[in-house]
């Protein structure tokens, strides 16, 4: 065990040493730091109020076009010529042109701008004018506006889980991306440091530096040494990418003076609320505007209540559980590869029998595990040693039957001594052997050798 120990030592130090790992740790923050707070610092410089000058031809929109917080409209008379002139003399956003027409057939709208128009002042004036020309055909029909929209309603559904520790509000969204994102962070975990276990025993077989290692350790303490010294090294680094990440958001943040994009669900919430006050045509835009501020403060309530609700505990212990579970079992299987070729062009055709559970695993949680986290394909692939440590992470949030979880979790870990062995067997033969292209033939020979 103490040769063992020597060996994560040693593959731990020169690790963590290297340039690439302290420019890889410190650089990652800082560019998930930046992406979190450009959004907030674009919106906020291009917070600006447009003006848009319009020249109504038909006389349907004469006075209907309110002026809004963020975009005014300034009337014009005269031919579309003299309105073009006026308007390049101007700082002015836009020109809206409006012929003359009917309200049975409303065309011939342009915008005209100096510069691109975008596509959210454009989407913006197609609403304003579309509602002005429905709001005059009701009148004109007879009907009332105002009643109809009285009369649609708004249903919101809160999903609640009866388990017997009680009633649970569930957040479908907030579910999913909690295990999502586990899953993600152990998918390209294992591809990360998988791969670094087989360059790093390519890289020695290649420079005869395990010849030298070999007379004072056997190859099976020379693999598990690898596998958890490089293990340890990722562990650092996915900590100190959580701890620098604070860190940068919160400075960058304060630096600019903005705060970091809000959560996607916060997005879609503010989008919706926006979209409400646009269709509500309230007279009085502060009662609004405080109206707008209680709905979203509401939603982000909502969704902090969702995340509370999550057993963060057990979501916790079983990422690293898998985490560490899947690293083992696929390392172990890296670095057998690593040992059974000569350079990394050879290591192709080994490396897609591993690689394919991991890719259908990340690709059956997105189309059916996430769809159904109880169904059977769920059930069975959060069994298998070989998909559970994605599969598993997905479901976690969700609530999954204890009896499942340590089934999972003991199928794992005897998947990872079979793995071991294995690769163990593989690896005392292929890591002395050179010159000799291998095939699977080969490796199952090396299984049954006596050494």
């Amino acid at each position: 065990m103490s040769k063992i120990w020597l060996i994560i030592k040693r593959e731990y130090i020169s690790r963590v040493r290297k340039k690439s790992f302290i420019i890889m740790t410190l650089l990652t923050p800082l560019l998930l730091a930046t992406f979190m707070i450009l959004p907030g610092l674009l919106i906020s410089m291009s917070g600006d109020s447009e003006t848009v000058m319009v020249l109504d031809r038909s006389g349907l929109f004469e006075g209907k076009l309110e002026n809004k917080k963020d975009l005014n409209f300034i009337p014009l008379a005269g031919t579309l010529d003299q309105a073009k002139t006026i308007y390049q003399e101007t700082d002015n956003t836009a020109l809206l042109y409006i012929p003359e027409m009917s309200l049975d057939n409303p065309e011939g709208f342009v915008v005209y701008g100096k510069k691109n128009i975008s596509i959210q002042t454009q989407v913006r004036l197609e609403n304003m004018l579309e509602k002005e020309i429905e709001s005059q055909r009701y009148l004109a029909s007879g009907l009332d506006r105002e009643m109809l929209d009285k009369i649609k309603a708004n249903v919101s559904l809160t999903a609640i889980n009866l388990s017997d520790q009680g009633e649970k509000d569930n957040n479908a969204i907030i579910t999913s991306v909690a295990g999502v994102v586990g899953a993600v962070i152990i998918y390209f975990f294992i591809f990360m440091y998988g791969v670094q276990i087989m360059r790093g025993v390519i890289e020695e077989k290649t420079s005869r530096i395990v010849e030298v290692m070999i007379s004072s350790v056997k190859p099976f303490q020379l693999m598990m040494g690898k596998i958890m010294g490089i293990a340890a090294v990722g562990l650092t680094q996915f900590l100190l990418w959580i701890i620098l990440s604070f860190i940068a958001v919160t400075g960058v943040s304060a630096a600019f003076g903005v705060d970091a994009a809000p959560s996607p669900a916060a997005q879609y919430a503010a989008g919706q609320v926006a979209a409400q006050g646009e269709e509500s045509g309230g007279d009085d835009e502060a009662v609004q505007q405080d109206s707008e501020k209680d709905e979203f403060a509401n939603t982000i309530q909502d969704v902090k209540q969702s995340f509370a609700n999550l057993n963060i505990g057990l979501i916790f212990i079983c990422f690293i559980f898998y985490f560490l579970g899947g690293y083992l079992l696929y390392g172990s299987l890296f670095g057998a590869i690593g040992a059974a070729v000569d350079n990394e062009t050879d290591t192709q055709q080994f490396m897609m029998p591993i690689t394919i559970p991991l890719v259908i695993s990340f690709i059956m949680s997105y189309s059916l595990v996430l769809k159904n986290p109880d169904g059977p394909v769920a059930f069975w692939m959060s069994i298998i040693p070989f998909t559970s440590p994605i599969v598993m992470m997905v479901r976690v949030p969700f609530g999954v039957p204890a009896w499942e979880l340590l089934l999972s979790m003991g199928l794992l870990v005897a998947g990872f001594i079979f793995t071991t062995w294995i690769a163990s067997r593989i690896y005392r033969v292929g890591i002395l052997m050179y010159g000799k292209k291998v095939n699977y033939k080969e490796l199952s020979k090396w299984l049954f050798y006596r050494v």
